[in-house]
């Protein structure tokens, strides 16, 4: 038996969610039934091991890539160097030119581009292959053209990279 927290709302179906903490999260509607709650924990059961394996190898990756403070200088001053220059590559493939680059130190997200076309790039996307590097620089010169995950905006990244769905996965590993 899977212990959980029970959250109970104005919700209409049973959810379940394996937290960054490792703990297992039912929401349920506020009628329902506490065997009915524990009938659907216990038919999961599978998907709770397999959930519960893939936080931990996220939270085993996170410790990884933890630096020290000179580390993150040198990953800095890495993406400062290495950051701008493919984006002129790409952008010049792409014929798209960003109204601006930064480095920051977003730990949720590799990159974003806001709506003046300006690109933000986290520092951590050092710590991943260039081919992943690439790949977050010709999504981010999407959005210039694209301020969205449309189909055309898919099109246009695989378009530039047509392996961009190899080279994502290698963010998640």
């Amino acid at each position: 038996m899977t212990p959980y927290t029970l959250i109970r709302s104005s919700r209409r179906t049973l959810g379940l969610e394996i937290t960054a903490d490792l703990q297992v999260v039912v929401r349920a509607p506020h009628r329902c039934s506490r065997r009915e709650i524990q009938r659907f924990v216990d038919s999961h059961e599978e998907w709770i091991e397999k959930h519960m394996a893939v936080q931990q190898r996220r939270q085993q990756a996170a410790l990884a890539r933890q630096v020290t403070p000179e580390q993150e200088a040198q990953l800095r001053r890495m993406a400062a160097k290495h950051i701008p220059a493919r984006v002129a590559h790409y952008g010049a493939i792409m014929g798209l030119t960003p109204n601006g680059i930064r480095i920051t130190s977003a730990q949720k997200r590799f990159g974003s581009c806001s709506g003046e076309n300006r690109l933000c790039f986290s520092w951590r996307l050092m710590q991943y292959p260039p081919q992943a590097v690439d790949y977050v620089v010709v999504h981010e010169l999407a959005h210039i053209r694209h301020h969205n995950h449309s189909r055309d905006f898919w099109q246009l990244v695989e378009s530039v990279m047509p392996d961009y769905r190899a080279r994502q996965a290698l963010l998640r590993d």
